[in-house]
Formats: C-alpha cells, structure tokens, sequence
C-alpha cells in the first residue's frame, strides 16, 4: 500500500531534523567530551548553592533590620518639652538659666534645638563657655610660678644645676690633675675642683632656663612634653627665671674668676670657652641639627682637659689624650641613653641621632667603643702610664665593645639598657687604672713650670 505524499514528506522532514541534531549532538561530544561531566557539577553546585541560599538570606535580612533599628531608632522625647509647652516664655527662659551648666554639646545630642528659647540662649552660652575653655587650656600650657619655700630651695639649686652632671665634671677634671706630671699641689687642686664645679652649675643653670624662654614666651612646652624633663624645677615654675639667672650668675663668675686667677689663665679661658659652648652652641642645636651630639662630646672632653692645664700650665699631648678618651665615651654612653628616650625627644621637639638617623646612631656608637682600645694604647706611647695600662684595660674595653656591637646588630632597648648601664662603671674605672698605671717620674725629670 503506498504512502500519501502528506505522510511521505513528514517522515522525510522527521528524518533530516533527526539527522541534523545527531550530527550536531555526535560533533559536540567529539569536540569536548567533558562538557556533560562538567555540565553535572555545575548542577550539583547549583543545587548546594540553593540550598545554602535561604540560611544567607536570613542572615542578611537579620542583620540589616539590626542596623536599621540603630539607625532609626527614635530618639526619647525630652523631659523639658511639654513643661515648655505649658508655661510662659519668660518662665521657660529662667528654667533654661537654671540648666545652663549643662554642657552644650550634651544638650545638641539629646535633642533638637527646636524652640525659640534654644535658639536664642545657646549661642552665647557655647560662646562664653568655649572661651573659659580656651583661655583655661592656653593658662595650663603657660609657664606658672609657684610658692616657694626657703626649706625647699636647696633641692631646687641642685636639681637646676643638674647635681650628679656637676659631680661627674668634677671627678673627671679632678682625673685630668691627677693624671698630669708634676707634684700634686692640694691647694691648686682644690681651686681647680671648686672653680670648675661652679662653671658646670652655671653653664645647666643657663641651659635650663633657656630652655624655659621657650615654654614662657613663645607658648612651645618642649621640656614639659618630657617625661625626662617633665619635673625640672623652671618647667613646674618651682622658681622664677630671674631666681635662675641670679643663680647661674653667682656661680659664673666666681668660678672662671677663681680659675682665670686662682689657678691660671689657660684653665680660666677653657672654663668660660665651655660655659659658652655649652649654653650659646650645644643648647640650640639640640632642636636643629643631630650635630648636637657632637658639640656635647666636645664639651664633655673639655673637663679632663681643664685639669690636665690647672696642674702644668700648658696643652701637652697628655691632656689631648684625656679629652679624646671623654670624648669617644661619651658617643656610647649617650647614644644608648637616647635610644630608650626616643618617643620622649620626639614628643619634645629635640634632633637626636636615635630619632632621624637611628643606623649612624648605632654605628657611631660602636665605633667610639673601638676607639677606646686604641686610645688606651695610645697613653704608654705618650709617656702617661706604663705598658700595664692597655692590657690591664682590654677586658673593660673588649667588653663596652662588645655591648656596642650587640646595639648595633640587635638595635633594641635591651640592648641599649646593657651599654649605657656599661658606661656607668667603665669611665670610673678606666680612670682609675690610668692612676694605678700612672708613669712615675724619675729624679732627674723636671716638672714643666705652671704658668
């Protein structure tokens, strides 16, 4: 029985749609055959991912109706509104005289200033109450001075002449005499301790109450933002700045006096070139240039120096030893000490290697603690102590060396503590080894005639 052409087109029709959708389906397994496997998994992930949705949902919606309820949370109507609403604007102006130690910015926060009083009272109350506030901050960063007690004055004298600074002078200018050829003349020595000890009060007199002109009259507290500082008698206005100058003059000038004509000349002119240096040079520098440090080494090597020319009468070689050996420790001494007070002179306005330059501060450091070594071999050279001397001083100096290098490699406070704690003893005692190793003088020797 033969097809109707109807019948026959349809199943021709049938057979080519079929046949195409075969040859697309056959060429796209060829071409990647991990497209249904990979079509599976996104359908698996699909559904884990649906099935997480509802829980991240919730959560979400959780969290936003929590932060729209802080948002829109209504603010507590005021307890004073319906009494303003019923009383009289006279009577609600005297209640909000009554309330005006509240402080402004309480009341901006616990409502609007919607009525007429507010608005009209608040302005110049917040006027009035930010200048006492002004004027009482800028009285508190102003120098002020306080009471002072005659029983209290000569703890204050010694705090602003820096006592233990004053002592450690003397010891060193006292090492320098020692230390010089010549018979020891007490009367001298004496003279020479008292003068210098004078010239050291006066020169941390005048560093200190230059420091203060700046807390006094250009408002800047740099000593009081110090917790080093902080307690010094100027900057708690325990005295005046006219009871410092007096001070400062008091001890000056009796004390090149004493040097220039109980001792002579050379050490008189060397105690006021380090009142200078220290005061008009050291001082200023403090706040511009880390060369601060260096000129303080120089006035710290000065001392030594001092004692050496109050026993001979002249600058040998010896007393250039002297204040080379001063100089190099002070390097690790006070790079130590400056590097646990970094934030304190930071916060104070001060230029210190240990705040702009903390590397050279370390390298310094280290390399001034070499030098010891080669300074103390350098004195049986110069014909001030004996060959004992450099041996007998390596441990101590092999030591503060060694505590250098653990700063300069480790670079923490630990480390800074333990060197700067070293120094503490090491000057002391090296001094006193060149004592014991002093070179004695024979009879035939001659002592240099002081001038």
């Amino acid at each position: 029985m033969a097809a109707s052409p109807h019948t026959l087109s349809s199943r021709l029709l049938a057979g080519w749609v079929g046949g195409c959708v075969w040859y697309l389906e056959r060429r796209t397994i060829q071409e990647s055959p991990h497209k249904f496997l990979h079509l599976f998994r996104n359908v698996s992930k699909q559904w884990i991912t649906f099935q997480h949705f509802s829980f991240l949902k919730r959560m979400y919606v959780t969290q936003l109706n929590r932060s729209h309820n802080q948002q829109v949370k209504p603010k507590p109507e005021p307890v004073a509104s319906p009494f303003l609403e019923k009383t009289s604007s006279g009577q609600a102006k005297a209640e909000m005289y009554e309330m005006r130690p509240l402080s402004p910015p309480s009341l901006s926060l616990s409502r609007k200033p919607n009525e007429k009083e507010l608005i009209e009272l608040e302005p110049a109350s917040v006027t009035e109450d930010s200048i006492d506030v002004l004027k009482e901050t800028k009285e508190e960063k102003r120098w002020k001075e306080m009471k002072l007690q005659v029983c209290d004055l000569p703890g204050i004298l010694a705090r602003l002449s820096k006592i233990k600074l004053t002592a450690l002078v003397v010891s060193t200018t006292a090492a320098g005499f020692a230390l010089a050829p010549g018979p020891f003349d007490w009367s001298c020595f004496l003279l020479t301790s008292v003068g210098t000890g004078l010239a050291s009060c006066a020169a941390n007199s005048v560093n200190q109450l230059m420091l203060s002109v700046f807390l006094q009259f250009f408002e800047v507290p740099f000593d009081s933002n110090m917790n080093r500082t902080k307690n010094r008698p100027l900057v708690r206005g325990q005295i005046s700045p006219l009871l410092a100058v007096s001070f400062a003059t008091c001890c000056a000038v009796p004390g090149v006096a004493i040097l220039t004509w109980g001792v002579n000349p050379l050490t008189g002119a060397l105690g006021l070139f380090n009142i200078f240096l220290y005061t008009c040079c050291y001082t200023p520098l403090k706040r511009i240039s880390i060369v601060n440090t260096w000129v303080g080494a120089v006035v710290g090597a000065i001392p030594p120096v001092m004692g050496w020319t109050a026993a001979t009468g002249s600058l040998d070689a010896g007393a250039f030893l002297l204040g080379g050996i001063l100089y190099s420790w002070q390097f690790p001494h006070f790079n130590a000490l400056s590097w646990g007070l970094r934030e304190d002179y930071s916060r104070g306005g001060y230029c210190m290697m240990s705040v702009t330059h903390p590397g050279l501060c370390r390298r310094v450091a280290l390399r001034h603690c070499l030098a010891l070594i080669v300074l103390s071999a350098a004195a049986p050279v110069l014909d001030i102590t004996t060959w004992t001397f450099p041996f007998v001083a390596l441990p101590i100096n092999a030591y503060i060396s060694y505590l250098g290098f653990r700063f300069y490699v480790d670079a923490d406070r630990r480390s800074s503590r333990k060197l700067f704690f070293c120094s503490l003893w090491h000057l002391p005692l090296l001094l006193l080894l060149m004592l014991t190793c002093k070179r004695r003088r024979r009879d035939g020797d001659a002592a240099p005639p002081p001038s």
